[in-house]
């Protein structure tokens, strides 16, 4: 898959660091591995060795830049033709807000262990959230904040900087 270099922010070697093409999420981000490898196994040792450092810095860097209230960082890697990849999920207040004002995420209610209760949710429904409402829907919540082009911009001169 060829990434569109406006939505490239910072690359090395072993690995391209880019905003996720078809969210409207500001400064989701993946980071990907530019060898044709779908497994962590099969990395090399060079690719492994730079990965570690290279997840703590894109860590750092949305967390000092873009301030969120969490941060996830997550493997899925199912997807053919695609590259082993890490999701970098930014989940703001403003997100962690739409996400409550929406009754259609209250069905979730009870799926767990425990009942969840207002400001008590998961990682896996705010994923869900994030996908569905910023990537798939026609109509997705109000961002609040700098736009997905502002936050490249923002991003790619911190990566430049350090």
């Amino acid at each position: 898959m060829q990434i569109d270099p406006a939505y490239l922010l910072h690359q090395t070697e072993h690995w391209l660091l880019n905003h996720h093409l078809t969210t409207r999420l500001p400064g989701y981000l993946m980071l990907g591995a530019k060898a044709p490898i779908d497994s962590l196994a099969d990395i090399p040792d060079a690719a492994l060795a730079e990965l570690g450092g290279l997840l703590a810095r894109v860590q750092r860097v949305m967390e000092t830049q873009l301030q969120p209230k969490w941060l996830y960082i997550s493997r899925y890697g199912h997807m053919p033709g695609l590259p082993l990849h890490f999701h970098f999920i930014p989940v703001y207040d403003w997100v962690e807000d739409a996400f409550w004002q929406d009754e259609r995420y209250r069905t979730l209610q009870g799926f767990g262990s425990q009942t969840l209760a207002k400001n008590l949710t998961d990682g896996a429904e705010l994923t869900l959230f994030v996908w569905r409402e910023f990537g798939e829907s026609t109509a997705p919540p109000k961002i609040k904040g700098p736009s997905v082009v502002e936050v490249i911009q923002r991003l790619s001169a911190a990566f430049k900087s350090q």
